[in-house]
């Protein structure tokens, strides 16, 4: 798996995890180097661990005002700012407009059109 992230200066780096042997390889390769470490499954499901609640606490350390995305840009688990809760379940893009399946807070569902460069407000980003 590689994944493309950004070191502390907010450079472009590379973020590769593979299986090597018995262990797993971590490997972070950037514009000043190279880094990489060796550990065993149960560190590494460690360190996802501690990576996901480090995102979670980020998360939730956010401001808790809302924000506004262009509706091309929805994801799957954004949760619309209203009264309702109205969760994105899907986000398809045909041309100039994004049809998104919302679903309600008593499951039910729909599809809605939208110009992709709608404002739509979220009080919760996935």
């Amino acid at each position: 798996m590689k994944s493309e992230i950004e070191d502390t200066d907010g450079q472009g780096a590379i973020l590769g995890v593979t299986p090597v042997g018995v262990g797993v390889e971590v490997r972070v390769a950037g514009p000043s180097g190279e880094f990489s470490l060796v550990c065993t499954p149960a560190r590494a499901r460690e360190l996802a661990a501690a990576l996901a609640r480090a995102a979670d606490e980020t998360e939730s350390a956010q401001s808790a005002e809302p924000v506004s995305v262009k509706a091309g840009e929805l994801r799957r688990g954004d949760v619309r700012d209203g009264d309702r809760v109205m969760t994105v379940e899907a986000v398809r893009v045909d041309g100039a407009t994004a049809h998104v399946t919302w679903k309600s807070g008593a499951g039910r569902s729909w599809t809605q059109g939208y110009d992709v460069d709608a404002a739509i407000t979220l009080r919760r980003r996935a």
